[in-house]
Parts: structure tokens; sequence; C-alpha cells
């Protein structure tokens, strides 16, 4: 029984190696399940058996790719004011101080606090602008040669888990109302441009179909 079941299943990937189209197979980016698809016509989906996620649309992969590119491009152009600008101003017994995310934590690592303000940095900082260029990179530039794609791809993944911006926003509103009797505070500038950038991360990690990576090329 077990060599019945053994040979049926190589003999099945002979028929989908040999007899079916590789354009016709895909394998769905959540769970990993590979499905023959067929013809999708207008306003119709192909939805995966197993987990139920978007496998393909009658939508071509290039506007899939623009989408992802337009979001990831609007938050790094909002990435800048958002970690260089005073995001918020400290009002307490007539001593006012405003900092900027970035020139937080470099004050954190000058007076000594070197954990906090390196941890700060990785996962406020540096990682969120990795995500955003790397999506950028695979959806639009391109720049990268196409044996290295897969590399490019689980990095973005990695730093994508650690990308803590939305944390950090909602450390900001945590602070705002555990300690709004006993300090003041006013927002910054770089509010509105983190929030936003913030928000155009997101749509680009949900917009981003990791078949448009090798797709436009085969």
């Amino acid at each position: 029984m077990f060599w019945f079941s053994y040979c049926k299943q190589i003999g099945f990937c002979f028929f989908c190696l040999f007899v079916l189209p590789m354009s016709s197979l895909k394998a769905c980016h959540c769970c990993g399940l590979i499905h023959r698809l067929p013809h999708i016509a207008t306003n119709e989906l192909a939805s995966c058996t197993r987990c139920g996620m978007t496998i393909a649309t009658d939508r071509d992969a290039r506007q899939s790719a623009l989408r992802t590119a337009a979001a990831a491009l609007g938050a790094l152009i909002l990435f800048f004011p958002a970690v260089l600008l005073p995001i918020l101003r400290i009002d307490q017994l007539g001593h006012r101080h405003e900092s900027s995310i970035l020139g937080g934590t470099i004050e954190l690592i000058t007076h000594g606090d070197w954990f906090v303000g390196i941890v700060v940095l990785l996962f406020s900082v540096v990682f969120p602008f990795t995500k955003i260029v790397l999506l950028l990179e695979l959806s639009w530039l391109s720049l990268i040669h196409r044996r290295h794609k897969a590399l490019t791809y689980q990095v973005m993944e990695y730093a994508g888990k650690w990308s803590m911006m939305d944390v950090m926003l909602l450390a900001f509103m945590v602070m705002l109302v555990k300690l709004g009797d006993l300090v003041e505070f006013h927002f910054g500038p770089a509010v509105v441009a983190f929030v936003l950038c913030v928000a155009m991360s997101m749509v680009a990690s949900i917009s981003f179909d990791p078949h448009i990576i090798w797709e436009e090329d085969e």
C-alpha cells in the first residue's frame, strides 16, 4: 500500500512536469498548495482550496506590482519627515523639549542607554526602511539580478516581521493617555507623516503578491 501511494505521487509529479503547461500551475503563497489554474475570466478570481487565499485574478500582474510600488514609494517619501522632524513637544514645569524619532534614539545612546537606543533604532528606523526599500525593489525597480530575488524577498519578509513603526505609534498613544495629567504634550509636524507612512507601508505589504517577482521574467 505504501509503494502504491508513493508511485502514485511520483506519477502525478511527472504528469505535472511533462504534460501540464507550467503557466497553469501556481502555488498558494500562504500555504504552498499547488493548483492547476483554469482560464480566469473578467471579474473572476481563483482561491486556494486549502486556506481560501486568493491565488490569481483577472488583473494583470503588472498592475498589482504598480500598486505595491506606488504605496511603497509613498511610504519611502513620508519616512524621512516621519523620523527626522519633531514628533512630540513636551512641556513640564516650564521646561520645553521636542525631539524626533531619530534624534530621540541618538539621545538615548549618547546618554548611556545603549540597549534601548539600539533597539529603537533597529526596530523603528532600520528595519522599516529596509522593508520599504526592498518592497520598492521587488515590485518596480528590479535592479537586483533575478537569481538574487529569492534572497531579497526573504530579507524583506524578515525585516517586515521586525518592523515596529506601528508598535511605536501605539506606544505614543499609550504615553499620551497615561501621562496626560502630569505632562503637557503637543504633537509635532512629524505625526501626520508618521501615521501616513505606517498606513502606506501596510498597504504596500498587503497588496504585494510574491508571484510577481518572477512572472514578468517568464
